[in-house]
C-alpha cells in the first residue's frame, strides 16, 4: 500500500465514532496524531508483529490491525486465558459501509491471518459504552473476560476486554 493518506482518514474519521459521547475533541485529536496518522500506519506496516488488513475496491472503507504478542497491559494478561494470543489493535469500517457485510469479511479475514500466525486466541479492548460494537464482537464468538483501562488523550476510558479462542492447529 503505497499511499496511507487515505488510510489515515478514514481511521480519523471512523475512531471518534466509537469513543464515548463525552469524550472531548481534544483528547480525540491527541490520540489520532499519535496512532492514526500516516506516519503510525506505516510503523505498523514496517512491525513483523503487525498485520493491517484493509478492504479497498478503490476506496479504503474499512481495516483491522492485528497485533502478535504477549500483551503489555497487566490487567489484560491476567484477564486472557488462552495463548499464543494476538490482539484486535483497531477494527474500523466507515459508516457508509454498515450493514453491507464488509465487517464480517474483515472479521474472517483477520481469524485467517491470526491462523497463518499460529496463534490459539485472539483479544481485543472496546469501549464499554459501545454496545454495537460488543454486539459485533459477540456474534463472532467473543467473550467478555476482563476489564481494562484505555487512553485517550488526557482521559481515561474503561474498555470490556473480549477473548475468542482459535481453531487448534
Amino acid at each position: 500500500m503505497a499511499d496511507l493518506g487515505p488510510l489515515s482518514a478514514l481511521a480519523a474519521a471512523t475512531f471518534p465514532l466509537a469513543a464515548p459521547d463525552d469524550a472531548t475533541p481534544e483528547s480525540l485529536a491527541a490520540f489520532i496524531e499519535q496512532n492514526l496518522s500516516v506516519s503510525s500506519f506505516a510503523g505498523y506496516l514496517n512491525d513483523s508483529n503487525c498485520d493491517l488488513l484493509v478492504h479497498d475496491d478503490g476506496n479504503i472503507s474499512g481495516y483491522v490491525l492485528l497485533v502478535a504478542g504477549e500483551p503489555d497491559d497487566l490487567d489484560v494478561a491476567a484477564a486472557i486465558t488462552i495463548r499464543p494470543t494476538i490482539m484486535i489493535s483497531k477494527f474500523y469500517v466507515s459508516p457508509d459501509a454498515h450493514g453491507q457485510g464488509m465487517a464480517a469479511q474483515l472479521m474472517t479475514a483477520a481469524f485467517e491471518a491470526a491462523e497463518v500466525r499460529g496463534v490459539s486466541a485472539m483479544w481485543l479492548g472496546v469501549n464499554q459504552e459501545n454496545v454495537r460494537a460488543q454486539r459485533f464482537y459477540a456474534k463472532h464468538g467473543f467473550e467478555t473476560v476482563g476489564t481494562k483501562r484505555f487512553q485517550v488523550g488526557d482521559r481515561l476510558e474503561h474498555d470490556y476486554v473480549l477473548q475468542r479462542p482459535l481453531r487448534s492447529r
